[in-house]
Order: C-alpha cells, then structure tokens, then sequence
C-alpha cells in the first residue's frame, strides 16, 4: 500500500489539475458567449476540445506491453478504478435515454436504475474479486481454464462459445453507443448523423488503438468528470427553479405533488380529450384502410397519382410539386408494404389516443389483470438488468486491472458510489423536466413555441426527435399534441430550463463523454475477445506479444467501422438495445460464471451446453415476440416483453448446464484446484 501511494497521490494531482483547467475552459466560453460567440462555435469548441483531450491521452498512454495494453499493466488504484469503471457504465442509455425513460414511461422506468444498481451488487458478491485472483486478461480466459476440455484440455470448445457470446453482446452494445454520438454531433455540430457518428469513431480509435486498457483507463477518468459536471448543473439549475433547493435528490419530492395536480388537469381537460380523440378516429381510419386492403392500397395509389397531376396542370409553386412527389416517392411499393406501414401508424396513433398514466403510480393499467402484467414485466426487466450487469464483459475486465483481490473490492464500491451520484440524479432530473414542459409549454400559443423545438425537430428530420402539431387547430399546444423521444430529453434540458448555451455545450461534452467511454471499454473487449482468446489461444499460440498486440488493434479497427455502419442505419432506440445486450449477457455468461466459481461439479460439457441453451433460449424468445424483427406480441410467455428474454434464458441455462454437469464425467482435479485458488483468501 505504502508503494502505491505516491503513485495515487500522482494521479491525485494530474486530475486536480485537469478539473482545474475544464472549470476555467467552461468559465471562458460563459464569458465568450456574454460576448457574442456564436452558438455553433460552442459546439465545435467543446466538441473539438474533449476530442483533442482523450486523443492527447491516447497519444500519451500508447502502449505494446501485452499486460498494460489488456489490463493497464494491474496497476490501477481503487478510487481511479471505480471512475473509470462508473464512466464505462455510464453509457449513452444512462446518460441520454434513463432520465428519457422515466419522462416517457413514470414509475416503470425505475426498472433500469433498480437493475444496473443491483447488479452491481452481484458483481461485488459473485463475480468481480474472484476474476481478479484468476489474475488473467478476459472472461473467456477464465471460462476455458475453469471448464477445460477439447484439445489438450485447453478449454478450446467453451473459449469459443464464450468469445462468440462476447462479440454478440458488446457489439449490440456499442451499436447503441455510436448511435448517441452520431446523435450529438449531429446536433451541436451542424454536420449529418451519418458524418458525426465517424467524428465520433476518431476520438474512440484513438484512445484504444493507441493505449489499450492503459489509455481507456485515464481517458474514462477524465471523462467521469465531465460526464458528472455535465449532469449535475443543469438539474440543480431546474432544482432551485422549481424547488428552491439546489439539491435535486431531495427537492423533487416537493415537486411531485405539484405534478400530480397538473396531470390531473391535463387528463380532465377537454381540448386534451378532443385531440385524443382525433387520434383515435386516425388510428380507427388505418384500421379500415388495412382491412380493405388490396383495394385501398390501389385507390391510395391513384389519388396520390391524381393529386401530382393536378399541381402540375395549375402550374403550382415549385414546393407544392415536390411535396406532391413525394407522397408518390413515399407512397408503399405494394400492398404487403402498405400493410407493414399502416399497421405501425395505427399503433402510433392509438398510442397517442390513450391519456399518459401518472408518473408516480406503480404498474398502472386499466383493470388488475393488466396491472399485474406491467408489474410482472417490471420485476422481469430488473432481473435481466441484474444478472446482465453481473456478466457483461467489458466491465468484468475491470476486475483485472487493480493490483489486488482488496483494491477491485474497494473499486466495486468506489463505482458504486460514482454511478449513485448520477443514477440518484436521473429521477429528479425527468422529474423536473416533465413538471417544466407541462407548466411552461403546454397551454402555449404555438406562435410562440421556444426556440429549442425547432432546433431539435430539424435534427433529424426523416425521424424527428420532437414534434408538436396543432392537431385541433385551436392556436395552444396540448400535451397529446406533443411527441417527443426520450433520446432528446437530456441533450435538451439546459434548454428547457432557459440557462446559457454553453452549459448545453457541457451536456453534449458529458453525453458524448458517457457514449465514448463505453464504446472504448465494448470495442476493446471484442478486439481482446478476438486477437487474445482467438488468434493467441487457439490459432497461433507462439505469436510474439508484438503481433498479439498489433492483431488486438487491427481487429479494434475492424470492429469499430463495422459497428458504426450498423449505428448508422438507426436500428432501434437506445434502451432497447441495451436492454437487448443485457438479457444475451445474462441468459449465456450469467450461468457459466456463478456456477464456476461457487460449484466445482460443473464441468466441460455442463458449461457448452448451459451457455448455447441460455443464448438460444433468448433469441428464440425476442425473435419470436419482437414485431420488429418478424415476431408477434401475441406470442408472449405471460405476457413477458421481448427486451425481458433473459427471464427465460437464465434458468434455462443454469438448469442445462447442472444437468449436462451430472449426467457426464465431473471436472478434472485441475479444475477443482483452480477453484480453490480463487476463493482462497488473498
């Protein structure tokens, strides 16, 4: 301990300095805006200056040593341990969507902040120090040693599987976080999604390509700062707003009560009620067109037709003949298309027909039975986020990276303590927002809606991230009149709250620093997955750890390109691909991992066949139930959401692989050893 302090007291410094320096450069731009800077010289400056700053420490932590370029040469202090790690887990679904989340969906949103905090407490318990006594480089390592098997009982078969289920998981993973920087650079930058989300990818190649676990390591410490400050002033800005207290987790309570009464209004309001109601008539409208179909796709067809043709024979306006060309251009190919399209317009019309449930009322539904389905579902998720926190790889590489079983405990509850001051936060924070929009913005005369809706609605505009319409022509905006998607809520909230653009300068920073950090910890856990486990372990085990290193990069590069194709193409929202990655995790690795270290009956074959059972299990379920992807809700198990998989993968895993355990030959007495070595005390 004594020779690890004036190296802690090192690093002490250099962040002290750093904070220093970020609160002057955020005290710079405040004045320079006083000033008139323009606004999108904000943007690029804050975007330009935390770029430069993680590739600066890129450039300064490169590294070729195999053990400092997977596991930061074992070196890493505790408390700097728990920053880095509380940055990796603060990704863009906790940063941007969570708060989102709970706006849009209440109480229920509570599920994400229960689960991923509970999980950690999993991995404190379980998984965390025992890996770190293992004392190797990745999960499949330990997976393989653990259960052996395959040729020369170098756990080949199970390295495999596990290396598979990495890649699935992370690379889901980091699809959700390219997509949020493509997100907010497009927004405070002025450049196309598709343009910000390869800005973006720059700044993550750099600190990982170069460095490794060593440069991601400092690179998400400094970025933990700034994700803190970006997430903290802005809520007590709303906080002394509306509550007279800066301390957002404990003045919300007071707002709450003053929520409830407005969604009362709101909900017996009767312009609210007649723009529901013409909700309603649309979605009943697409459910005649679906019924007639083929013959309203062709009458569809041909007044789309008609009404081109009309604005061409009157010589109207250039802009009346392109709207008009595009209905055309838009119009379904075919009736199958059509009936796809339509189908999922009156679902977004009934959706909006239906009044918003009270944000403080637990599992709310229109009689017991659906009550009881949302709660169900509640309990499910928690349980999925929980056992998937316990096994996502990218964080579970962290164990390795403290120099003892002692330090990575204390790192558990140092991240523990980092990830509450946000995740206490996120629930005043939708709070307070919600309580804004409602008091401010509904009952407004659209002539004079703030000039933040026009900003984001012009984002992106194929999927616009807000929209308000006059639905009932009556000049006020109703809340039913609002769309907006929880991806924006965060991003938007400085200006919602009226402060200065440069402290949303500050949220994009802190966004963009959230996204960054884990796609940096996803993208090396699949390279490291790939060039260690892969290549080292089972095709070239005499490479150099010079070409081991080069291979890792390569393939980081590789990796990080494809992934950003795929967050191009916009597959889904962010949470739901999260939540997707967390129940794979949990349903393959959850099982294979506990029972590895707390059985020592569990063998070879039990860990192949629980790890492919648990993963096929929950494919099966979310391809199966998921509309997006060919399935049918109506295929539910008790009613159990497809983001929710995991529920049923986990036991189906865990009960394959102790069965498959018994019915074969138990473990070698290598295998028993190792166990005992990993929970013996230190």
């Amino acid at each position: 301990m004594n020779r690890a302090s004036p190296y802690f007291n090192k690093l002490s410094r250099y962040y002290l300095w750093y904070t220093a320096c970020f609160a002057g450069f955020l005290a710079a731009l405040a004045l320079l805006e006083q000033e008139g800077m323009p606004r999108l010289w904000i943007g690029y400056s804050f975007m330009f200056a935390t770029i430069v700053l993680y590739a600066a420490i890129g450039v300064i932590s490169r590294t070729s040593n195999v053990s400092e370029y997977y596991v930061a040469g074992r070196r890493v202090p505790s408390l700097f341990n728990g920053m880095a790690t509380a940055a990796d887990w603060i990704s863009a679904a906790s940063f941007i969507s969570l708060a989102g989340g709970l706006y849009l969906h209440g109480f229920d949103g509570l599920a994400y902040i229960m689960g991923w905090t509970g999980g950690y407490c999993l991995v404190a318990l379980l998984i965390a120090p025992y890996l770190r006594r293992f004392a190797q480089y990745t999960i499949p390592d330990f997976l393989a040693t653990r259960f052996g098997g395959g040729a020369g009982g170098r756990g080949g078969p199970v390295r495999a599987i596990a290396v598979g289920a990495t890649i699935i998981v992370s690379f889901t993973y980091v699809v959700a976080q390219i997509y949020a920087v493509g997100l907010i650079a497009s927004r405070f930058t002025g450049v196309d999604f598709s343009v910000g989300i390869f800005l973006g990818l720059a700044s993550i190649l750099v600190c990982s390509f170069l460095g490794g676990m060593r440069g991601i390591t400092w690179t998400q410490v400094a970025q933990y700062i700034i994700i803190l400050v970006a997430f903290l002033i802005p809520t007590m800005w709303l906080s002394v707003k509306h509550a007279d207290n800066p301390l957002p987790q404990l003045a919300y309570g007071s707002v709450m009560p003053k929520l409830a009464q407005r969604e009362a209004e709101l909900a017996a309001d009767p312009k609210e009620r007649e723009v529901r109601a013409i909700f309603r008539e649309r979605a009943l409208a697409y459910h005649a067109k679906i019924a007639a179909l083929p013959l309203s796709w062709e009458r569809g067809k041909e007044e789309v037709e008609r009404q081109l043709d009309e604005v061409r024979m009157r010589n109207a306006s250039l802009a009346e003949i392109r709207a008009a060309e595009r209905a055309l251009i838009a119009y379904p190919k075919d009736a199958a298309e059509a009936r796809g399209i339509w189908a999922s317009l009156r679902e977004a019309n009934l959706k909006r027909s239906r009044a918003p449930a009270p944000h403080a009322t637990p599992f709310p539904g229109d009689d017991p039975g659906q009550s009881d389905i949302r709660r169900n579902n509640f309990l499910a998720l928690v349980f999925c986020l929980m056992l998937g926190t316990a096994a996502l790889p990218h964080i579970l590489m962290r164990s390795y990276t403290t120099p003892s079983v002692r330090e990575t405990r204390g790192s558990v509850f140092w991240t523990l303590f980092f990830i509450l001051l946000v995740y206490l936060t996120i629930p005043a924070l939708a709070v307070l927002v919600k309580y804004d929009i409602y008091s401010a913005l509904v009952g407004a005369d659209f002539s004079k809606l703030p000039d933040w809706i026009s900003y984001w609605a012009n984002v992106d505009k194929v999927n616009p991230l807000i929209s308000i319409a006059d639905i009932n022509r009556d000049g006020v905006v109703q809340l039913a009149e609002i769309a907006i998607d929880g991806d924006v809520l965060v991003l938007a909230t400085p200006e919602i709250g009226g402060l200065p653009y440069v402290i949303s300068g500050l949220v994009a920073a802190g966004g963009l620093a959230a996204a960054l950090s884990t796609a940096d910890g996803l993208l090396l856990a699949i390279s490291n997955a790939l060039s260690h486990d892969i290549y080292y372990k089972i095709v070239d085990p005499a490479a150099s750890t010079q070409k081991r290193v080069t291979i890792s990069k390569l393939l980081l590069l590789a990796v990080a390109f494809i992934a950003a194709y795929a967050a191009s193409q916009k597959p889904a929202d962010i949470l739901s691909l999260v939540g997707a990655a967390f129940s794979l995790a949990a349903s393959t690795l959850f099982p294979a991992l506990v029972l590895g270290v707390f059985w020592k009956r569990a063998n070879h074959q039990g860990a192949i066949a629980g790890m492919v059972a648990g993963f096929v299990m929950c494919l099966y379920y979310m391809v199966h139930t998921h509309p997006g992807v060919g399935g049918s809700a109506a295929d539910q198990w008790f009613h159990i959401a497809p983001i929710s998989a995991g529920v049923f993968g986990v036991p189906a895993g865990i009960a394959v692989m102790v069965l498959a355990s018994l019915l074969t030959a138990p473990p070698s007495r290598k295998s028993d050893g190792l166990v005992d070595h990993i929970r013996s005390p230190e």
